[in-house]
């Protein structure tokens, strides 16, 4: 896949995601989906396939109020793509781990995505 290709499909992820259209998101992803959350250098979320990644953007859609990713640059290698990103959201409601409601989250992270078949067959997010 061209990197343009991969820049296009990723903005296009990336439009669903920050308006919350899990569907949409979906689409742009292979069945056989791999996602991956790392936070402070540990993997808190791990996910395969397409159902599993439905049910957790699902759940996690309901925390924000509002959220949006602004991709900062590119980075494309032969296997991957490298995005970082600017993070804007706010939370609609208590998290356990003491974030309450209308707290702002900003943020600046990193996402590694590969590609098969014309579509993203990983996501790895990384803050």
């Amino acid at each position: 896949m061209e990197y343009s290709q991969r820049e296009r499909l990723i903005q296009d992820y990336i439009a669903a995601y920050n308006s919350f259209d899990v569907e949409a998101m979906i689409a742009y992803l292979d069945d056989d989906v791999r996602f991956v959350n790392i936070a402070h250098d540990e993997i808190n979320l791990s996910l395969m396939g397409r159902r599993a990644f439905w049910d957790q953007a699902v759940q996690a859609a309901d925390f924000f109020s509002e959220r949006k990713q602004t991709v900062l640059s590119y980075n494309h290698t032969s296997e991957e793509t490298e995005i970082l990103v600017q993070y804007h959201a706010i939370l609609a409601i208590d998290l356990p781990n003491g974030l309450q409601k209308g707290q702002v989250l900003d943020m600046n992270g990193r996402s590694i995505f590969k590609f098969a078949d014309g579509k993203i067959s990983s996501l790895t997010d990384i803050t």
